[in-house]
């Protein structure tokens, strides 16, 4: 199907098909731990406070494609809330950029057509049909009018902390910054971050970065380190996220950035007790892992480690 252009899909087994990618790509998503009804956005946009993906008249998408653009916002990490297809897009001025990838959405509806029945008679029947159409985020499109695209920056850039930005730029993650949403994501092997000025403070940002980079060196070609997680939330998990913490830490110690409690540590809190109580010797464990991912992120910045005898 062209970007540009609408499909009608009446017939079952396209409609089955439609079913499937957007099941499966939810699937996908739980698999990693993301819940693609989470809004991804703030409220910090030119549009205002939002709750729901908007088309470009600003009317409220609805159903299975809120979960869809909801869905495709945190993997891709946009921040703005607002969809329209290719055509719209050179309706208002703008264009999609080049080598952009859209985000199919469905309009589910009904036909009426005259038919004639065994009888010879003249009869109407009701059929269900998918229309499937393309859409992209206006953070993919080029030339808009600036209520589409006006984000304003709550910190300001002013406010980097230079020593951090300079450790983390050379440790050389790569971090995808937009929606609201932080977490290392193992399968890209990449960071996911807000935006800077999405932040409430610096200090809050290069923490959390810092959290996040402490993750990226769990990465099989890096440190390879497996505590034989499972699923999203096991005691594997909670090992990884106290290994992730305390060497978050240690990092912010070297960096000068004070590190405060993020809002989603508190939901680590039961499950990082459980580990500590069944195992005495994890917190050790834990410190030392931490200790290692720092001194190997210190390697790759070009500084020298701190000494291991503890």
């Amino acid at each position: 199907m062209s970007r540009a252009q609408e499909t009608s899909r009446p017939d079952g087994a396209t409609r089955q098909d439609l079913y499937s990618t957007i099941t499966n790509h939810i699937l996908a998503d739980l698999a990693q731990g993301v819940t693609p009804w989470t809004k991804p956005w703030t409220a910090g946009h030119g549009a205002g406070p939002v709750s729901r993906p908007l088309r470009h008249t600003l009317e409220p998408y609805s159903g299975i494609n809120t979960l869809v653009l909801w869905g495709t916002a945190v993997e891709r990490g946009y921040a703005a809330p607002i969809w329209m297809t290719f055509q719209q897009a050179l309706s208002l001025g703008g264009a999609v950029r080049k080598g952009e990838k859209g985000t199919t959405v469905v309009y589910a509806n009904r036909v009426t057509r005259q038919e004639t029945n065994d009888k010879g008679e003249d009869v109407e029947r009701s059929i269900p049909f998918l229309k499937a159409y393309t859409v992209f985020n206006v953070e993919q499109v080029a030339g808009l009018p600036e209520r589409f695209t006006a984000v304003p920056a709550i910190l300001p850039e002013s406010e980097r902390i230079a020593r951090a930005e300079a450790f983390l730029d050379a440790v050389g993650a790569q971090v995808v910054h937009g929606g609201d949403m932080a977490c290392y994501e193992p399968a890209a092997d990449r960071i996911r971050l807000p935006a800077f000025g999405a932040f409430a403070s610096a200090h809050d940002y290069y923490a959390t970065r810092g959290h996040e980079t402490v993750h990226w060196t769990r990465h099989p070609t890096r440190l390879d380190r497996d505590f034989g997680r499972v699923r999203f939330g096991d005691a594997g998990y909670a090992r990884e996220e106290l290994v992730a913490e305390l060497g978050a830490a240690f990092l912010c110690a070297e960096l000068g950035v004070d590190l405060r409690p993020r809002a989603d540590h508190a939901a680590y809190i039961g499950s990082w007790l459980e580990v500590l109580s069944g195992d005495k010797r994890a917190i050790f464990s834990a410190a030392a892992h931490a200790q290692k991912a720092v001194d190997f992120l210190k390697e790759l910045a070009g500084e020298t480690p701190l000494a291991t005898a503890g």
